[in-house]
């Protein structure tokens, strides 16, 4: 209804992603593969604190029309989270560290990622940085929005990367990556794609880093897809 209308309404998406020890039925795992088919809605999911204050402000202030954020329950990653309550322009992502080449091989991935799982990603990151082995660090795209997407980052991740990563903390079925694939294949890019996400399964009871680990969206998991 509120789509339809385009009525000025923020949802607020608290516990998305993987919950923890509430059971397989509390997962935040399916909205955004049911949202984003959703004609007018925009679907955003902040990396950080600071992110999520900003794109509260840009709900609420500076946007016509139903928007949806989503944010995960448990800690922040940020203890200094204030800043200015600065608008984000709508569908806009942001490089967050550039890709590195080897002593032989120029860097050939990026990884794009949703939400705060973009945090593991730099963890990722910053473990096969210091392993002081000499290996390519693919580049970052934290791109904030699921709907609409980036289609500036997607224009450049296509044409300079010749592997394309998504992470995301949500059913692979249908969500971010395969909003991905869809762009791609829709603006005639062929490109190798690996989608790290939640599988199509219930994922059972259990504490969040061992649940991360089991999918493979643990450093550790993200690590072996870029590497």
């Amino acid at each position: 209804d509120v789509a339809i209308s385009r009525l000025h309404v923020v949802l607020c998406l608290d516990r998305a992603g993987i919950v923890g020890e509430d059971g397989p039925t509390h997962h935040g795992v399916f909205d955004l593969p049911s949202l984003r088919t959703v004609p007018n809605l925009t679907i955003a999911s902040p990396m950080n604190e600071a992110e999520l204050r900003r794109l509260m402000h840009t709900a609420v202030e500076c946007q016509d029309g139903p928007f949806v954020i989503r944010y995960p329950r448990g800690n922040g990653v940020m203890p200094q989270w204030r800043c200015p309550l600065e608008a984000v322009e709508i569908g806009k992502g942001r490089l967050i560290s550039e890709g590195k080449a080897s002593a032989n091989t120029k860097p050939d991935k990026a990884v794009l990622s949703l939400g705060p799982i973009g945090n593991t990603v730099q963890e990722a990151i910053a473990l096969i940085s210091d392993s002081g082995k000499d290996t390519p660090l693919p580049a970052h795209y934290d791109m904030r929005f699921l709907k609409p997407l980036d289609t500036g980052i997607m224009e450049e991740v296509a044409r300079k990367y010749d592997h394309i990563i998504t992470v995301e903390d949500g059913a692979l079925n249908g969500g971010f990556g395969s909003a991905v694939l869809e762009w791609l294949a829709d603006n005639g890019y062929a490109k190798r794609v690996t989608r790290l996400g939640i599988p199509d399964r219930f994922i059972e009871h259990g504490k969040p880093a061992e649940l991360y680990n089991i999918v493979g969206l643990d450093a550790e998991g993200i690590i072996k897809a870029i590497s």
